[in-house]
């Protein structure tokens, strides 16, 4: 059936909705200026023009900030079609919304002239193509083939249709000649054509138009570096090669502005001035130039375009007069507030749908009329289907796992009585997870490659490398990844001198077998697979293993080679189940009671283990009229986190909606998702989107035959399972019959996968032909205390689960925007004598701090601590970083012990508690009292009782001190605190979990042995640079010295013992106490000096308590490094922490300075206050030059995007580029910082708190100082005034601050290149490109 043959069914559905509810009149109001939704829906302007043109009243005390209007072509695989209205953003009560009639419409699909014909459903993956034919008379077929196969074929899916239609019609098709379409009813396709082109940068050529000010805007994007620990600071490349500034500026209006011009409504209908027209003339040469450079692909991009895209559409008017050939709007491809995401998306609009075209009309040439006749589909990411001519770049990132998504939603969530299901899609490239409960799970935001994109996308993160994961073992430490063999060279196995793998591991093990693939594996692509490689790769590595073991403490025998291989698959299943835990516990789901929805071609061999893993008992493996909608985005007033509700399961009431009960639904989905709700905040709709569907009824005519005889056994071979070998039967799928039972072990095999039920389970074919796998009960295997790598390395994956989980459940559970939105807090587990176990995420400035904090509580307390306690505490004596970050201790107690087991802690930024300045972060801080409540060791839950009385009190208690005030947020300080208890509940329950399953005895074990493997680690990297150093004859102890710009030195001296692997790190010399806050407590400097260690080891280790067990630290008393008990601190913890990570990087010589400055600016007034933190120059290094306008070191801020930042504050954003020329000049070269000016339109207060204005960021090696940064503050009347670093400062409007922040140091002098044993970043090899919620959520974690 035709998506187009129901678009007139929509229409008339539409309009009705229209015609009964008011709020959708004003959206169609709107089409009237959309030509292209006028097209697709086909509306007559008649028909439109009978609608009142008045305003609803429930708009007239409401400003609306936001509109959208886009209408999603798409047809659902096997199931459904649908088009989806994305109605207008407007922002208003949803108890405006008001009861009204409503009836139903049901449209017939057409099927017709499809009977005899062929259906064809494609699914082209990045290493293989596999196709699903569904032959006259209900014959199914389905083929697998190489994606990219040249000596053979030019397209795979051409090619396997090709042979379908050769081997089902007894008729020879030449490969030269374009295929007879008569007999094709339809093709359905999902491609990984739009990903590859982003993941390997091979779009079309293009440029960026973008507002004058603004070139480097999408180069800087939020500002965060995606890998926290990597020194070379590797960011993915920005899609377009060249940018031009266009000269037009939209701002918002302002009554009463002097100058200000007329006011003009934008389609939200907030008012914007035009403060400068878009110059078409000076433009039109630019864009010549572009075209005489081959360029013919543009991204348009302006400044509040989303609301106003006048000029936008006056540009791309001019581009298509001029001849270019493609051109994106963004105020087209996604007019949504914000314009970094939104000019990522108009990026990858202009650079994937011209390659994407390429590709259909190449696709279409392998056939007769081009398909013309033929209806031809494509997945787009949001699991619909489109029309071939209508398939953009920007919606087609996620075909390819989309098609898997709504097929496994269709096949297994019926089949299994609609249980909720987990897809697991485990191919050769990646490994994807996804679930399914009833309704797709969308994200509206999702980054790929790098590049946000924002689009409707069906929520699918992307995990792992899949079968090609490459297998390492690391200091004692079994890894898998995340660095991947990829297509080329591929597994061991495939004969092309790859690397040791999942795929060879599991070839090794029997659990695949050679025969069943097909001969296309060597450098001619004609030879099977080679389990003789597979052996010699793991052969090499199982000598490492031994090796290893026979210098340490290992129980047990030496192990084989199988049992190697086998602890690879068992860590590679852990890792696989922490993502699904994250998808399921976290987000209140239980995972047990899912189905494991198994695809891909390598997760046949997983699927069993993982479900048991997970205590799921169900895996199942599928055999390769028009409705409309409506969904709300609703949130509750002052907070971030929307939710899309549809109210199809709450029938309306009285009072709501008579479209449904979209209070009720919108509840009690903010309940399972975040534990509470808000019942005294107003509930705010943002958007409407109404989405119409029409089955299209895709079935299998003929159910597989049931079995009257046994299943045939093709083959016995031996499957190396836990204990050794087994006898294991072989099956071909195609053989099996509805009703077969298969117990494990056996093998089942088809022309796609091959499936592995394992001892235990228990398999049967059901009547569709489907595999159902029941999983039996893990038998219970005796783990000791003594130490075995695969075990310390599942446990390694345990207990970062832990800490993970805590997070989710304290980000679930808080109501602050800091903790909820920002994500600024962290999880952790810790051993018995509170040294840190397991740690999420990975926040630079609390990484030893709260061991430190724990350690203190211990000491502090002493016999004091009892059963039902939870301990509070800040201050940086006790391990505190600065006063804000509020931590929360749980000490475990088991039965039978007399002293706690285990601590769990939680930190959370609170974003008051007191102080001179609101946010408990003053500039001109003199002692701890000025910056907020302090709490030394106090018992926030004593004998089970929550204390709230008291610590209000002490919340409050700052309004005593002059000038200071007490909290002056309490109710959400005290919320938060529950929070932070009930993250700590959830980590005492897990780690009971895993107590009841191996013993108190092992989990303690296995949590000391955690920590010896870090600390193994940080030795190899000591003893290496040793080592180094004497091979070059130079000495042992290596020294650094740099300066704040008060001139306190930080200084430091570091000897290594290469024979031990140790080294002492001494600061002795370090300046004094300074008077301001810029004192550093002893915490920050491990938190550096755990942040350098493992920037120097090069390589994922665990991050805890061992990496400091080899280094001694000395820290002079007193110093600005360990000052008084009252000093203040807030500055030390976001400057001084920059310069001691200079320093330390410095004395190794691992690269040069970065900006060594977080560039904090504050502005408010009486009713509004901003806090930023601005990025700058990192440092270059040997191999590698310094990124520009990004964060470095102890943190990871994001930016408020320039939109957002307009229309919440009084300013205007001028500029926002990199500072050009700023980075030090060497053999490599820094980073440059950046140029940001902000025009004030209020009078408010400016405060700044900056470093590195007077010594400028280090070169090495010969290679060049970064240039120091700038503080300007230019006056209405042209004066131009230098602030200093730190300062606060009235404003008046029309006064500009210019913020230029430092660059990197260079590295190396061009003339006399440097070569040093340097320890520092890691190889940098393949690496599967993570995305989804889960790896957005762990980004966003890690930029605070």
């Amino acid at each position: 059936m035709s998506l187009l043959d129901n678009y007139e069914g929509l229409r008339f559905e539409i309009e009705r909705l229209v015609q009964e509810n008011e709020e959708l009149k004003k959206l169609v109001h709107l089409m009237q200026e959309n030509n292209e939704l006028k097209a697709v829906l086909n509306i007559p302007v008649e028909n439109l023009s009978n609608i009142s043109r008045e305003t609803p009243s429930l708009f007239a005390t409401q400003i609306p900030l936001r509109k959208t209007v886009i209408l999603e072509e798409s047809e659902k695989e096997e199931e459904e079609t649908q088009a989806e209205l994305v109605a207008y953003n407007w922002r208003f009560p949803l108890s405006n919304l008001m009861a009204r009639p409503s009836t139903t419409g049901a449209f017939k699909a057409k099927k017709e002239g499809e009977e005899g014909k062929f259906r064809f459903a494609i699914d082209r993956g990045g290493t293989f193509t596999d196709v699903f034919a569904q032959c006259p008379g209900g014959r199914v077929r389905v083929l697998k083939l190489l994606s990219e196969d040249p000596a053979n074929y030019q397209d795979a899916p051409t090619e396997g249709i090709r042979r379908i239609l050769e081997q089902e019609c007894s008729m020879t098709l030449p490969r030269d000649m374009p295929l007879d379409t008569s007999r094709i009813a339809w093709i359905r396709m999902g491609t990984t054509v739009a990903t590859n082109a982003l993941l390997e940068r091979c779009g079309e050529r293009m440029a960026l138009l973008v507002t004058q000010g603004f070139k480097d805007l999408l180069h800087i994007g939020n500002q965060a570096r995606k890998d926290l620990f990597d020194l070379r600071v590797p960011m993915p490349q920005v899609l377009y090669e060249e940018v031009v500034e266009v000269d037009e500026r939209v701002v918002l209006y302002q009554p009463g502005e002097p100058g200000a011009g007329t006011p003009i409504q934008g389609t939200t209908g907030d008012f914007l001035e035009i403060k400068r027209p878009v110059d078409l003339g000076s433009l039109r040469g630019k864009l010549k130039d572009l075209l005489a450079r081959g360029i013919r692909s543009l991204a348009v991009v302006f400044m509040h375009s989303y609301m106003w895209a006048q000029h936008e559409q006056q540009v791309g008017a001019l581009a298509q007069e001029l001849g270019f050939d493609h051109v994106s709007l963004s105020s087209d491809v996604m007019p949504m507030v914000r314009i970094v995401p939104r000019g990522h998306t108009a990026c990858a609009d202009a650079y994937l749908t011209p390659t994407i075209q390429r590709y259909l009309k190449g696709f279409s040439k392998g056939f007769q009329g081009n398909l013309k006749d033929v209806q031809v589909l494509f997945m787009r990411s949001d699991g619909g289907l489109v029309p071939m001519k209508n398939f953009s770049g920007s919606r087609a990132v996620l075909s390819g796992p989309a098609g898997g998504v709504v097929g496994y939603a269709v096949t297994t969530y019926s089949a299994e009585g609609r249980h909720p299901v987990i897809g697991f899609d485990m191919g050769g490239t990646s490994t994807d997870v996804s679930r399914y409960a009833g309704d797709y799970e969308h994200v509206f935001e999702a980054s790929t490659a790098g590049i946000t994109i924002q689009a409707p996308q069906l929520d699918i993160n992307t995990v792992a490398a899949g079968g090609g994961s490459r297998l390492f073992f690391r200091s004692g430490l079994f890894v898998v990844g995340p660095e991947s063999a990829g297509a080329h060279p591929g597994p061991a196995c495939y004969r092309k001198g790859g690397p040791l793998t999942v795929t060879d591991a599991n070839l090794v093990l029997g659990r695949l077998l050679p025969s069943s693939f097909p001969c296309i594996f060597g450098p001619n692509e004609d030879q099977p697979l080679s389990i003789e490689a597979s052996k010699k790769a793991l052969d090499a590595v199982t000598a490492e293993v031994k090796t290893f073991m026979a210098q340490g403490s290992y129980g047990g025998d030496v192990m084989i080679p199988e049992e190697v291989a086998m602890g690879f698959i068992r860590v590679a299943n852990e890792a696989m189940c922490r993502p699904i835990r994250a998808l399921t516990q976290a987000r209140g789901h239980d995972p047990s009671v899912h189905v494991l929805a198994c695809f891909g071609g390598a997760g046949g061999q997983h699927a069993c283990a993982i479900a048991r893993s997970l205590g799921m008992d169900t895996v199942h493996i599928h055999r390769s009229q028009i409705q409309t909608e409506k969904f709300l985005h609703l949130r509750y007033q002052r907070t971030d986190c929307a939710l899309m509700v549809s109210a199809r399961r709450h029938p309306p009431t009285p009072y709501s909606s008579q479209e449904g009960d979209f209070g009720t639904a919108f509840t009690e989905r903010y309940q399972e998702e975040f534990g509470f709700i808000i019942p005294e905040r107003p509930v705010l709709v943002d958007d409407v989107r109404v989405r119409g569907m029409g089955l299209s009824g895709l079935k299998l005519d003929h159910p597989v035959q049931a079995q009257n005889e046994p299943p045939r056994v093709d083959l016995v071979t031996q499957c190396y399972f836990e204990g050794g070998y087994q006898k294991t039967p072989v099956y071909q799928l195609g053989e099996l019959n509805q009703g077969h039972q298969l117990p494990g072990p056996c093998l089942i095999i088809d022309s796609n996968s091959t499936i592995l039920v394992e001892p235990g389970c228990h398999a049967e074919v059901t009547k569709t032909g489907d595999i159902r796998i029941t999983v039996g009960a893990q038998s219970l295997t005796s783990v000791s205390s003594r130490l075995d790598p695969i075990q310390l390395s599942i446990f390694s994956h345990r207990f970062m689960s832990i800490a993970e989980q805590m997070g989710r459940i304290l980000q679930r559970t808080a109501i602050s925007t800091n903790i909820k939105e920002r994500l600024d807090f962290s999880c952790a587990l810790f051993g018995p004598d509170g040294g840190l176990v397991s740690n999420a995420p990975h926040i630079p400035v609390h990484l030893g701090a709260m061991q430190e904090t724990v350690q203190f509580q211990i000491h502090h307390l002493g016999e004091n601590l009892h059963p039902g306690d939870v301990i509070l505490s800040n201050h940086p004596r006790a391990g505190g970083s600065h006063l804000p970050d509020l931590t929360v201790i749980t000490p475990v107690f088991w039965p039978g012990q007399p002293y706690p087991v285990f601590f769990v802690a939680s930190r959370g930024h609170h974003a008051d508690i007191g102080g001179i300045t609101p946010g408990s972060m003053p500039p001109h801080s003199t002692m701890l009292q000025q910056e907020g409540a302090i709490f030394l060791s106090f018992k926030l839950v004593e004998k089970g009782v929550f204390q709230e009385e008291a610590v209000a009190e002490i919340l409050r208690a700052p309004g005593k001190i002059p000038g200071c005030s007490g909290t002056r947020n309490l109710h959400d300080n005290l919320s938060d605190l529950r929070a932070q208890v009930a993250a700590n509940q959830k980590g005492i329950q897990l780690v009971a979990e895993l107590i009841g399953q191996y013993g108190l005895d092992v989990v303690q074990a296995y949590m000391d042995y955690i920590q010896t493997n870090a600390e193994l680690a940080v030795r190899d990297m000591l003893r290496a640079f040793g080592k180094g150093r004497q091979a070059q004859g130079l000495p042992l102890e290596v020294k650094a010295e740099d300066h704040m710009d008060d001139g306190s030195p930080i200084c430091l001296l570091v000897k290594i013992d290469p024979v031990k692997g140790s080294a002492i790190f001494d600061f002795s010399g370090t300046g004094p106490e300074v008077c301001g806050n810029l004192n550093a407590p002893r915490a920050i400097t491990l938190s550096a000096l755990i942040y350098c260690l493992r920037c120097l080891v090069g390589q994922d280790i665990p991050l805890n308590q061992g990496c400091l067990a080899p280094v001694d630290v000395v820290i002079p008393p007193g110093s600005i490094l360990d000052p008084s008990l009252d000093a203040a601190v807030v500055g030390g913890n976001v400057l001084t922490s920059q310069r001691i990570v200079d320093v330390i990087l410095a004395a190794f010589g691992a690269c040069a300075a970065s900006q060594g400055c977080m560039n904090n600016v504050t502005l408010g007034n009486d009713h509004v206050g901003y806090y930023e933190t601005v990025a700058g120059g990192t440092g270059a290094g040997p191999g590698w030059h310094g990124r520009s306008g990004v964060h470095s070191h102890m943190t990871n801020t994001r930016i408020t995007d320039p939109e957002i930042l307009e229309s919440r504050y009084p300013v205007i954003l001028r500029r926002f580029e990199l500072r050009v020329g700023s980075g030090g000049k060497g053999l490599f070269q820094g980073g440059d910082g950046v140029v940001r000016e902000l025009l004030f339109r209020e009078e408010a207060m400016l405060s700044v708190l900056t470093e590195r204005r007077a010594f400028q960021p280090y070169g090495l090696h010969g290679g060049e100082a970064g240039a120091p940064g700038l503080n300007l503050l230019i006056r209405k009347d042209g004066r131009t005034i230098s602030l200093g670093g730190k300062t606060s400062v009235t404003v008046f409007p029309g006064d500009v601050f210019c913020l230029q922040t430092p660059g990197g140091g260079g590295y190396g002098d061009p003339k006399k290149p440097a070569s040093l044993s340097v320890p520092g970043s890691k190889s940098h090899t393949i690496c599967f490109s993570a995305r989804g919620s889960i790896f957005d959520y762990q980004q966003a974690q890690e930029c605070v």
